[in-house]
């Protein structure tokens, strides 16, 4: 399971699928997101969409290009796919979050730790920055 998350945060920009990412795990296709569910608490699919807003979120405030082309570089094929997820991740749609403005120089661990996206809403609860 490590090698196939492992695959996802290298790759996830590329097109994945679960057929190639049970092959590196050397589990059947069924198998390889039960267990990845109950390894990681969620599904393949969203936390390959999560890593995919991860790194957009830090695109969108370190750089000036648009929405649209962070989308299609981080992997979404379409802006309303990726606005949705975004919206659905982050707790607002991606304009919205641009506007917090630039990202200030912190340590990287504390940042993650405060920036990182949850699929569970707890950056809603606590209202992160």
């Amino acid at each position: 399971m490590l090698r196939a998350r492992d695959a996802m945060d290298r790759a996830y920009a590329e097109p994945l699928d679960v057929h190639a990412l049970a092959q590196i795990a050397n589990v059947s296709e069924a198998h390889f997101i039960r267990t990845f569910r109950a390894t990681f608490g969620e599904t393949p699919h969203r936390y390959l969409q999560r890593r995919r807003v991860e790194r957009a979120m830090f695109l969108l405030r370190a750089t000036d290009r648009s929405v649209t082309d962070i989308c299609l570089d981080v992997g979404f094929n379409s802006l309303g796919s990726f606005s949705r997820s975004f919206r659905e991740i982050v707790g607002e749609g991606p304009a919205e979050y641009r506007k917090r403005g630039p990202i200030h120089a912190v340590p990287t661990c504390f940042a993650m730790a405060w920036t990182r996206p949850s699929s569970f809403g707890e950056d809603r609860a606590r209202g992160v920055v």
